[in-house]
């Protein structure tokens, strides 16, 4: 098959599947994935440790094979045209690619290598890189002197080193101080301003807001829902409630009085507290917290707020990010 036109999508996926195997557990990581990726656009994927994003990431990159199901980048299969999908993408583990012990420019320098430039022609591309990420200063240095920041950019850059037309960036912020952080969602969101197809792997739920065109929420091997950041919140009516309980154990019954407080809708209990939805925040906290005094529940603090993308991850599959965090949601440590 010839290469992708510009018509064709950067990414598509059909059913995607992926179970991992050890003695005593098997772990459905991917349980039918479909999706499809317009060229130009960041697409984010967004779900907690363990959700499928990294499987799903690491079977596009050539790096495993599915078990059912069909994908295509930049028009090659993932399976029997690996070679070509190579070529064609750049990959940013979660980890760390490059070598501690050898300067940042070396580095480039052997990644361009790698992917068949001249030794000329990666010199200049290593020059440019270094340039475009604001580490020419410190090219000459070993890269474990760099800080976490500057490290994880060379990362990014070495992954663009032969001009990929796709992106996999695998939770590219992860581990980063809030400037190195933001130092990195300029550099993505120019990527993206430049016409590279992006898909990136992300827990936070600000980065998912900030960067991603449209967004894939993934909760045990499924997408439960896609659109824009935008779309997603503007479908959550109403204001969102969060109430913090004086004590944990009254979570239970705290929760039977919220359902029967006219106004008051989606009730989900959240750790020491509660989650819901309200039609009109201002009318119905507090009917709430009237209703939850009167039956002897202590309240330590609520909040009214507009709808976030937490809010619409609660709305798709019961429980915040935070609380799928907590519970090592789809078998976390065997499949990312």
């Amino acid at each position: 098959m010839t290469a992708t036109t510009r018509w064709d999508p950067a990414i598509h996926v059909a059913g995607l599947t992926k179970t991992y195997r050890s003695r005593d557990r098997e772990v459905r990581a991917l349980d039918g994935i479909d999706l499809e990726v317009r060229p130009g656009a960041v697409l984010g994927l967004l779900g907690p440790n363990g959700a499928g994003k990294s499987t799903t990431v690491k079977i596009l990159a050539t790096l495993s094979e599915p078990d059912a199901g069909t994908a295509r980048v930049a028009g090659y299969d993932v399976v029997t045209q690996a070679a070509s999908v190579r070529r064609a993408i750049g990959y940013v583990a979660q980890k760390p690619v490059t070598d501690p012990m050898d300067t940042g420019r070396e580095n480039i320098v052997l990644a361009g290598r790698m992917q068949g430039l001249s030794s000329r022609d990666a010199k200049a591309r290593a020059a440019q890189l270094l340039d475009r990420f604001g580490l020419t200063e410190a090219a000459d240095r070993l890269v474990k002197t760099y800080s976490g920041g500057m490290a994880r950019k060379l990362d990014v850059a070495v992954g663009l080193v032969h001009r990929p037309r796709v992106l996999f960036l695998d939770e590219p912020t992860t581990g980063l101080d809030p400037e190195a952080r933001t130092e990195m969602w300029a550099e993505i969101a120019r990527l993206g301003a430049d016409g590279v197809t992006i898909l990136l792997t992300t827990h936070y739920l600000d980065e998912a807001d900030r960067l991603a065109d449209d967004l894939a929420i993934v909760d045990r091997g499924r997408i439960v829902t896609r659109g824009t950041p935008d779309e997603l919140k503007d479908q959550l009516h109403g204001d969102g409630v969060v109430v913090e309980l004086a004590d944990a154990a009254s979570v239970a019954r705290a929760a039977d009085v919220a359902t029967a407080v006219p106004g008051v809708r989606e009730v989900v209990p959240d750790g020491r507290g509660l989650r819901a939805r309200a039609t009109s925040g201002a009318t119905a906290l507090p009917a709430l917290l009237v209703a939850l005094e009167g039956a002897g529940v202590s309240v330590r603090s609520a909040v009214l707020s507009r709808p976030s993308l937490d809010d619409v991850y609660l709305r798709h599959t019961g429980r915040s990010m935070a609380a799928a965090e907590r519970d090592g949601v789809a078998g976390a440590g065997v499949a990312a």
